[in-house]
């Protein structure tokens, strides 16, 4: 899947675009994020 297409999919749990970005990359291409963000955690991604 393309990391586009994931981001279409991802509710709107995170304000900011980047971070947005970060976790449509992260699950298109089946990788963790490293964060400490709390936001993060409400989506379908392993954050380390």
């Amino acid at each position: 899947m393309s990391h586009l297409s994931e981001l279409e999919r991802l509710p709107p749990i995170h304000r900011d675009p980047f971070d947005r970005l970060l976790v449509a990359q992260a699950r298109a291409e089946k990788m963790p994020i490293l964060s400490s963000d709390p936001a993060l955690r409400k989506y379908d991604v392993t954050i380390l």
